[in-house]
């Protein structure tokens, strides 16, 4: 059940429906880089004028789904004169904790936000690194993403239970795969509704989800979890056949049943967040909060949800900090689980 921790949305999808918003070491390669990007960043962040200099880091290579929030950020924040100056680094490694380390050490700077999410702090987990969300200071979560359980087109499963029923009986005939660590929690917490022990279930591991829709396609995997927007042109071209949402509640425009409404109940998302460092001034935090908030209600950023079918979820203050309390426990059971 061993897993690379990584975030791996798709590129932009083109646009569809959505529901209507809810506000409320690594290798020595991958540690070099941080090292290096650490240098620009602490010294782009002497200016503490947020509002004339900002550096989103990205804590994954270009291409992923950490990667475009900050680069979609980047976009609303210079086209609306939020930030005079705004750059956007990428710090990959480790699931990125790498960059997680980094901006930990860079209290009291605010010009400074870190992508981060279900993934990262899923990496804080399962690598159990010396830094976590404790050593940076949350400011909101803005989207989440839903997985889509998926089986080929031509396969016997037509509805969850189809495939639940002989995953039981025998869990290691049904081999699973997905995109990154956080498709693996989602087989797991299915599989505990389902009264399967996640040790006796097979994940075979991919290296995002291009390559897990391929392993499901060339009979590798009988059955995958992996991001709506990784797989939804494959489920409309018929190569696929959706079975369930992973959502809380049906999901105004996507006509696919959630695992919930068949007696599933499983709902974890991969929900975006942005950190700043820690030692804040409450001033800084503040504003750094609004900016945020300024950010996410501008149309750029409301394209942006259109085109990587995001859905719209912010949680800031309070309400943020109970909620990465809540997910954190969530995942930790869930890793306890898989006996990781």
């Amino acid at each position: 059940m061993t897993q690379n921790a990584t975030d791996t949305d798709a590129r932009p999808a083109s646009a569809g429906r959505r529901t209507a918003a809810r506000v409320i070491g690594g290798a020595i390669a991958a540690a070099a880089i941080g090292v290096a990007s650490f240098g620009s960043i602490s010294s782009a962040a002497t200016g503490e004028d947020i509002n004339a200099s900002m550096t989103i880091i990205a804590p994954a290579a270009a291409g992923g789904g950490w990667d475009g929030v900050a680069r979609e950020l980047q976009q609303a924040q210079k086209a609306n004169g939020l930030v005079n100056n705004v750059q956007v680094v990428n710090m990959p490694g480790a699931g990125g904790t790498i960059a997680l380390g980094n901006v930990s050490a860079l209290d009291g700077h605010p010009g400074n936000m870190l992508v981060g999410g279900t993934g990262l702090l899923a990496a804080t987990i399962q690598f159990d690194s010396a830094a976590t969300l404790d050593d940076v200071t949350p400011l909101a979560v803005i989207v989440e993403e839903y997985d889509v359980i998926v089986v080929p087109a031509d396969s016997p499963y037509e509805t969850l239970d189809d495939l639940v029923a002989p995953w039981r009986e025998d869990p290691k005939s049904i081999p699973w795969t997905g995109g990154g660590s956080f498709d693996q929690l989602v087989v797991t917490d299915l599989a505990l509704a389902a009264g399967i022990d996640p040790v006796d279930t097979t994940y075979i591991s991919s290296d995002g989800g291009g390559e897990a829709i391929q392993a499901l396609l060339n009979g590798t995997a009988k059955a995958a979890t992996g991001g709506y927007p990784d797989n939804i042109d494959q489920i409309e071209a018929g190569r696929l056949r959706a079975l369930a949402l992973v959502a809380e509640e049906p999901i105004d425009g996507i006509e696919i049943p959630t695992a919930a409404e068949q007696g599933y109940d499983i709902s974890l998302t991969n929900w975006r967040m942005l950190a700043a460092p820690a030692g804040l001034s409450d001033d800084d935090v503040d504003g750094l909060t609004q900016l945020v908030l300024d950010s996410v209600a501008t149309p750029e950023w409301q394209d942006a949800i259109e085109r990587y079918r995001w859905t719209e979820r912010v949680i800031t203050g309070d309400e943020l900090d109970t909620f990465l309390e809540d997910e954190e426990q969530r995942i930790r059971n869930l890793y306890e689980e898989m006996g990781l």
